[in-house]
Formats: C-alpha cells, structure tokens, sequence
C-alpha cells in the first residue's frame, strides 16, 4: 500500500502529543488529520475516509474506550484499525480497550519507532480483511472434505432413518437428531456441511432452532434446510426470510433432498474455487511475499531453502535473511499457529511485524547475540494487544563467516539438526524457549555451534514431520533423521530430502512445508 494514500486520525487532549505523532506520520508518507476530542473526530470520520485511528483515553467530553465504542456501532467504521494510546498500563486497561472494539494499545510515554511498527501491521492486517472478510467465513468456503457431513434434525424417527439411508446410500454422512436441543450439540461437536431441520418439532420447533443457529457466530454460516410438511406460501418465505438455502416438503420423496443437497454442495465448490482464486489474485496483486524466491547468497556458507505453500496458496511459514554485515548473516524461520489457508491471514501481516521489529533491533544491537535479539522481539510481540494473540515458533541462526560460528536461539520452535561431515550421527539441538509472543520473559538460551567444512545444518517447520504417507504413518522426527544420515557432504541435501520425502508422502503434503539447508564451504 502507498503511504500517501492511507489517512490516519489523531486524536489527543494535548497539543504537543498529537503533533508528535503527527509529524512522525508524516515522515513516513502518511496523511494525518488532528482532532483534540470526540466531537471534532466524528465530523472528521464523516468527511474524510479514515484508514486508521490513533486516539487517547484520557479526554474531557468523552473518553476514548467511549469513542470508540460509538465508533464501532457505526457500519462504516467497524473494521477501522483503532489503536489507544494512554498512559493506562493495567491489564484492566488493556482489556477495556479491546472489549471497546480497539485493536491495540500502546503506552505513553511511547517509542516512536514502537508506534510505528504498530501502525504498520495494522495497516497490513487491514488490508487482508477487506480482501477477504471475516476470517471464519473464508476458513469455512476453502475447507474441503472427501465426505460432506449432514445433521438432520426430525423427532419423526421413521423419517429421519428413511432420509438417513438414502443420503449415506448417496455417499454422505448423514448424523441425525430427535430434537433442536440433541441437533445444537451434535452441531457442535460434529461441524457439518448441511443442516437439515423439519419445522414442526415440540418444545423447539424449526423456525426457533434456526434462530438458535443464527445466534451462533460459528454456526449461522452453514447452509441450511428445512424439511417440512408445511407447504404454504407463508411457511416458505418465513424460511427464506431467516436466510435459508433451500426449502424441501417432505412428500417429495427422498430423492428430492438428495438433489438439493448436491445442488448446494456444487455450489459450494463454485464458490471455494472463486475463493483461492481470488486469493491467488490478491496475493500477486499485493506483492505478498512470506517467503523469498530463493535462499541468500553469504560467502562462507552454502545456504539453500526448500518451501511448498498448501495447496499453492500462501501459508503460515514465513522465511527471510538479513545481512547484518560482511562477516555476519541472520537466517529466520518461523510458523504461525493454525493450519492451512487460515494462517495465511496472520502470516503476512505477523510476519511483517517480525521483520520491521527484527530490523530495528538489529539496527541498534551492540552485538550480534540470537537470544538478545529473540527476546527484543518477543518484547514487541508481547506489548501489541492483537499481535500477541497470535503465537508464532521462530527460530534466529546468526552465521560468521569469519570465525566460522553458527549462534541459534529458537522460540517454541522445532529442533534443528546438526550433522558433522566427519559423522553420520545427527544431533537434534532443542531450544527451550517459549512461543513467539506468549509471555514477558521468552527464557531464549543460546547454542553456538563450531562450523567446520561440508557440516550441515538444517530447519524446518512442522509440515515436514506431520506429513503421512498412504497407510497414516507420520513421517515424523525419526524419518528426518534418518534420511538426514544417509546424505553424503558431496549430495545436494534439499534435492535428496525431496525425493525422499515426496516419494513417503506422494507428494501429498497437510500443511505448508519449509526446509533451510545450511552447508559451511
């Protein structure tokens, strides 16, 4: 995004602070408009298209946790990044801004270049959800399963085995339930693909289950049936009118459900495929790069990246290189947590945060330390009230190439696998390091390695291990190491980690799968 196109509101009591950040904005390309209270800042909501806001607590006429609770009944702003910036430190506070629809807060007296990463990630995270929605509303049109599940909820218990057989005869997994209540928990603990509900049930009937299911933020999205003997014109656009996808009046037979049923799912299809291709679209569109095109290129050291994106579309993994100086490489891996097409969400924009945050230490760093680094990071992680949420594994490999030292510090993160060239024997170097954002204090230790000729060295994430083969046997850490052990100094590791791997798993991977292979020449 062009920072001269993206406006931000300042809003602050104090003259000084608003200029502050202003002028600070305003360096870095951004528009900036100032508001000293709430009643100046609506009008400038009203007049202008705000991309983010940056608003104090403390105000005379209105205080900001009440600001941006107005801000965010209106339609228009809702998903407007909205960050709090106060001299309330407490975790009250803190969850006071984020019950108020903030984003994030940050405290006075505050770090610039803090403000700034914050802003940024915001921005970032902003543009991924205008592209793509609500986050569950799009896990829920990519997820793809080889057998659509159904619930169907009827207290006619003929009925419902009669629809049953002929909609597993059909290839589904029909699961059935005698009431709306016995419906909601099976729902809930069996996710279908359909609901299918008959409208005349005691106690509940349809049209409050319905209700009931539109109430739940997880569930309302599903598309849903009613099976009825209700045939009357006001019946059915009742049903339609609480947003149903399609209405069956049960003497049409057995036959008839199943058409509608494979008639919805088709159209599911057409839209998943919309879905990832608008994705890729968007991706290319944003330039989103996760992961560079090929490995760095640093004298002394051999280093060479293997990545494979689920399904083709940007993942979870996040890889990059800083070249700290001429004797001095930082090599970073990292996973953000869920699977699939649903990290993707995070990845971008954590990642960027993890970069922006990574260059402003290392830009000030005395010396080159992994650990000092990785908990520098985790500072910056751990303070933003949305960012933190979102655990990550990283692991930080700092390579000389002048004393030929390898220092590594990992943050909830795999091991990594050392293998001398004078041996066949692999050793798993495990860190002991918290997740990436998960408390104040990561406790990240360092391991230096000694690095001599044809030694290798290697990352992953998770994809790797979880992988399974034809029968579900994982591939997991023994596999690794095994084929790690057969690799001679004169073999190309990540080709020959490939083939191997490919051939287990049949090319056929569950989530996105990162390698860094590092030789010292």
């Amino acid at each position: 995004m062009d920072n001269g196109n993206i406006s931000i509101l300042i809003i602050d009591d104090d003259l000084t602070i608003r200029k502050i950040m202003s002028h600070n904005l305003k360096a870095k390309g951004y528009n900036t408009f100032e508001a000293p209270g709430a009643r100046e800042a609506f009008k400038i909501l009203e007049d202008i298209k705000v991309d983010l806001v940056l608003c104090d607590v403390t105000m005379d006429e209105m205080d900001g946790f009440s600001f941006c609770h107005k801000v965010r009944e209106n339609e228009n702003y809702r998903a407007v990044p909205f960050i709090f910036v106060t001299a309330k430190t407490s975790q009250e506070d803190k969850n006071r801004a984020l019950e108020a629809g903030g984003d994030d807060i940050i405290t006075k007296p505050f770090d610039i270049n803090d403000l700034l990463i914050k802003v940024k990630a915001l921005l970032r995270r902003s543009d991924i959800y205008k592209i793509y929605g609500a986050k569950k509303n799009f896990e829920q049109s990519l997820q793809q399963t080889a057998t659509s599940r159904i619930v169907l909820v009827d207290d006619d218990a003929s009925m419902a085995r009669l629809f049953q057989f002929n909609l597993n005869k059909s290839g589904f997994e029909c699961l059935i339930a005698d009431s709306a209540e016995e419906g909601l928990k099976l729902i809930k603990a069996n996710p279908p693909d359909i609901i299918i509900s008959d409208i005349m049930m005691p106690l509940i009937d349809g049209f409050e289950f319905r209700r009931m299911l539109l109430a739940d933020d997880q569930l309302r999205h599903i598309p849903f049936i009613f099976l009825t003997s209700k045939g009357s014109e006001k019946d059915i656009l009742e049903g339609y009118d609480m947003g149903i996808a399609d209405y069956v009046v049960k003497t049409s037979g057995p036959r008839v459900i199943v058409a509608k049923v494979n008639a919805i799912l088709k159209s599911l299809g057409k839209e998943r495929q919309k879905v990832v291709s608008e994705l890729h679209n968007a991706a290319n569109s944003m330039r989103v790069k996760v992961v560079p095109e090929a490995a760095a290129s640093f004298k002394g050291y051999d280093i060479k990246q293997w990545h494979v994106p689920y399904q083709g579309i940007p993942g979870g993994d996040f890889i990059d290189y800083f070249v700290l100086d001429e004797n001095n490489i930082a090599v970073i891996l990292g996973d953000v947590m869920g699977k699939k097409w649903g990290a993707w969400y995070f990845a971008f924009a954590y990642a960027g945060y993890v970069r922006s945050a990574l260059r402003i230490v290392l830009q000030t760093a005395k010396e080159y330390k992994a650990s000092e680094i990785l908990q520098q990071v985790n500072n910056s992680v751990y303070q933003d009230a949305k960012i933190s949420e979102v655990f990550a594994t990283l692991s930080i490999l700092i390579l000389n190439n002048e004393t030929k030292t390898v220092k590594y510090s990992g943050a909830g993160d795999l091991p990594i696998f050392y293998k001398p060239a004078d041996s066949n024997q692999v050793k798993k170097i495990q860190s002991a390091g918290r997740l990436l954002g998960f408390a104040a204090e990561g406790d990240y230790d360092e391991v230096t390695i000694d690095f001599k000729q044809n030694d290798l060295l290697y990352l992953i994430t998770d994809g790797i291990l979880e992988s399974r083969n034809s029968a579900g046997e994982q591939f997991g850490v023994n596999g690794l190491e095994n084929l790690i052990k057969n690799i001679t100094s004169t073999e190309d590791a990540i080709q020959k980690i490939q083939d191997e791997f490919g051939a287990f798993t049949g090319n056929q991977f569950e989530d996105d799968v990162s390698l860094i292979a590092i030789r010292a020449v």
